[in-house]
């Protein structure tokens, strides 16, 4: 039952986008998210003011292009302001950035399951995000749970907004691959690979301090180190110093210091 009712809500969203309905124009940051900010998001906390206003004006943008909508739940601004947050964090070194291949985002009240089910008492559930494929192309998935965890817990390397919007980036060539080829500089593919198979092998042989989940594939270790850079770049620097520079040369960025290069 929830299945179709989650597959006649992406289809109103795509109806809604492709019609030009959705199009809407950018609306002016309300003053009162601010504090929302700085309150929720530690990355825009340590910006300055100068590079908070760009970041408030990215988000707008963003909210403009894509639209939201709660299952079972009623949307707050909240909820906007966190989703908004994970999509500009990543792509904040660059001047502009749009992600083509999203155009709605539905957020869960809890955790699901591989048949997209969060209420379910007898199935495992412990999906907290995910980027959609066949007819799901175009849409995330996002849990309100895991999406307010990443924000609320600086200290554990770990945020499912960054995480599901870094496939996004990757996915923009078509591929999920761990490649973000419109990323990264050609003369740096081959070394990023050849880093990311050795910082693979570290995770699966508990070498390293990278969350267990990033040796599953290559995908999946660019998302989670990405995590691992926006929570704690510093500590990422430390101990991971060659992955920490090839990071700041991918998303043209560098939060330990706050600097852009977009």
């Amino acid at each position: 039952m929830i299945y179709t009712i989650i597959f006649g809500l992406l289809l109103v969203l795509a109806v809604y986008y492709f019609s030009g309905i959705g199009k809407k124009k950018v609306k002016p940051f309300p003053n009162h998210w601010h504090p929302l900010l700085m309150d929720h998001v530690l990355f825009y906390r340590k910006l300055p003011k100068s590079e908070q206003a760009v970041f408030q004006q990215r988000m707008m943008q963003f909210l403009s292009e894509v639209y939201i909508d709660g299952v079972q739940l009623e949307l707050e601004e909240l909820d906007k302001i966190l989703i908004a947050a994970s999509a500009v964090i990543p792509v904040f070194g660059f001047e502009e950035w749009h992600y083509t291949n999203l155009s709605g985002i539905l957020l869960y009240p809890d955790y699901f399951n591989e048949d997209l089910e969060f209420d379910s008492k007898g199935q495992l559930r412990n999906i907290g995000g995910l980027v959609g494929s066949g007819r799901f192309e175009k849409q995330m998935i996002l849990s309100k749970k895991a999406l307010y965890h990443g924000f609320a817990n600086t200290t554990d390397k770990s945020n499912t907004g960054i995480h599901e919007f870094v496939h996004l980036i990757d996915k923009i060539d078509d591929v999920t691959d761990g490649v973000p080829e419109r990323l990264l500089k050609h003369q740096y593919t081959i070394p990023w690979l050849k880093l990311i198979h050795k910082e693979m092998e570290a995770i699966n042989d508990n070498h390293s301090d990278i969350r267990k989940y990033g040796g599953t594939n290559e995908a999946e270790f660019f998302a989670v180190a990405s995590e691992y850079f926006f929570e704690r770049p510093d500590l990422l620097k430390k101990k991971h110093p060659e992955l920490y520079k090839m990071l700041v040369e991918c998303f043209r960025q560098e939060p330990a210091s706050g600097n852009n290069y977009g």
